[in-house]
């Protein structure tokens, strides 16, 4: 993929629930991203293109930073945990002929040097209007190339 086609983006878990070392550490380095219920960030996940390059963000804790970056290995997809009345994030109205609510795959990529905390995002020239900073509940959101050039730098990257 050349870089001038690859969409950079942003996937926010907290620590406790889904780490980028638990992204690590699954077979192959590589885990489906589910269970997303809002729709603008549904819309995301379905924007997303295989080579396509993540930040991993903490969403809590002390810190919360971008820690890792991963790589979309497998494009939107139906979220099985949406039929699934066990799951807790099963949605009724979401059918299999026409499902409400998709994932994707991602591989872990590798821990940043140092990871950027969302006070350095907010203190850096360049990322004000990132939207980790303008609508920071968002759990998956675009990142501009700039954005990621800044955000590596910033990492040792």
């Amino acid at each position: 993929m050349s870089v001038a086609s690859r969409n950079y983006w942003l996937v926010k878990s907290e620590p406790e629930v889904f780490s980028f070392d638990a992204l690590a550490a699954s077979p192959k380095r590589t885990t489906h991203w589910d269970g997303v219920r809002n729709y603008a960030a549904r819309n995301h996940l379905r924007a997303m293109k295989k080579g396509d390059l993540v930040f991993f963000y903490h969403s809590a804790g002390k810190a919360p930073a971008i820690v890792g970056i991963a790589e979309v290995v497998r494009e939107a997809y139906p979220d099985e945990s949406a039929f699934d009345s066990k799951d807790p994030h099963f949605d009724p109205k979401s059918k299999k002929d026409e499902p409400t609510w998709f994932m994707v795959d991602l591989r872990a990529v590798g821990p940043l040097p140092h990871p950027v905390t969302l006070d350095q995002i907010k203190k850096t020239k360049g990322l004000d209007q990132m939207a980790l900073v303008r609508i920071g509940r968002l759990s998956v959101q675009p990142v501009t190339a700039a954005e990621w050039g800044i955000v590596t730098q910033l990492a040792g990257k």
